[in-house]
């Protein structure tokens, strides 16, 4: 079974006080005025006494770089690929672009182009379907999604989308960052950037996401353990990187930090010891929480969280 292992690598777990994701967390309100929220900063916790276990760092951690950044001293250029362009351009993703300019359907400049590769200018005039193409002002979205939408940007069998809740007049094309199930709730990415979505939904840069779950029954030391050390879920081991009752006077909710981006892993982590999962919020996504904002709205980053996702700093 160890070799089945999906973090790769011999890891040990040690209980913790809490989360060390770099997150505070409190299940509940108190008389602190403490809510449902994460702050980075701090332990994923409701209570200092409340118990967990956290995953050490092993071999199948990715290396972090502990000296300066080095500057990029490559010259800057005002010509990008092609298939690029009529990407940002919202017409498709660069994939199908490649097909619409092998097939001759791409002219640059007044000339038929079918050759992969090629470069443009942003001055350059493309045309598709006899329609000049613009690339797309660049829109970053922080949405705390509610119950009951599906996270996609078109659903004929879905009665409602989380674009509906942009509102009609949403100027620009958007589309969800990976996906949240119809009935979870809590921090929900969209954008347009075709790059950063990438990096944010490649299974190699593991980002975390953090969970707050209510369970039909109370949780056991065991399984807590057990969702540390790992899970057999369709014949995989899947582990959490870390788990923690946020009160510790109802075992029913946990907190569940995982960077997997497989479907509905949580759930099916926690059916398979036999728990049903009543209500999921998703409170933390690469660096992003859904504090101040409410269920159902949305925001723009700022430009300092757009900056700490392209750089990846969280």
């Amino acid at each position: 079974m160890e070799s089945n292992r999906k973090q790769g690598g011999k890891s040990r777990y040690s209980k913790k006080p809490g989360f060390e994701s770099g997150s505070n967390y409190s299940g509940r309100k108190d008389d602190t005025g403490s809510g449902d929220n994460f702050k980075r900063g701090g332990r994923f916790s409701g209570k200092e006494h409340n118990s967990g276990y956290s995953r050490k760092r092993g071999e199948g951690y990715p290396k972090q770089s502990r000296g300066r950044r080095k500057e990029n001293t490559k010259p800057l250029s005002d010509e990008i690929r092609l298939n690029r362009y009529i990407a940002n351009s919202g017409v498709c993703s660069r994939r199908e672009a490649d097909e619409l300019i092998r097939r001759g359907e791409i002219f640059v400049n007044g000339k038929q182009i079918t050759e992969l590769g090629t470069k443009v200018k942003l001055t350059d005039n493309v045309v598709y379907k006899e329609k000049r193409l613009v690339p797309e002002h660049k829109v970053y979205i922080l949405m705390n999604k509610p119950k009951g939408y599906v996270t996609t940007v078109e659903d004929p069998h879905a009665e409602h989308t989380v674009i509906d809740l942009l509102g009609d007049n949403f100027p620009e094309r958007v589309y969800p960052v990976g996906r949240l199930d119809k009935d979870t709730t809590g921090v929900l990415l969209l954008t347009n950037d075709g790059d950063l979505t990438k990096k944010l939904t490649h299974p190699k840069f593991e980002r975390k996401k953090i969970y707050h779950l209510f369970l039909d029954k109370e949780i056991t030391k065991k399984d807590i353990f057990a969702l540390a050390e790992g899970v057999d879920v369709d014949g995989e081991i899947v582990a959490a990187d870390a788990v923690s009752t946020p009160d510790p006077d109802d075992r029913t909710q946990l907190g569940i930090e995982i960077h997997s981006g497989q479907n509905r892993i949580v759930r099916r982590m926690m059916e398979s010891l036999g728990y049903r999962v009543k209500k999921l919020d998703r409170v933390y996504f690469a660096g992003l929480t859904k504090k101040n904002v409410q269920r159902g709205k949305w925001r723009f980053l700022t430009d300092k969280e757009i900056i700490m996702l392209k750089r990846g700093a969280f």
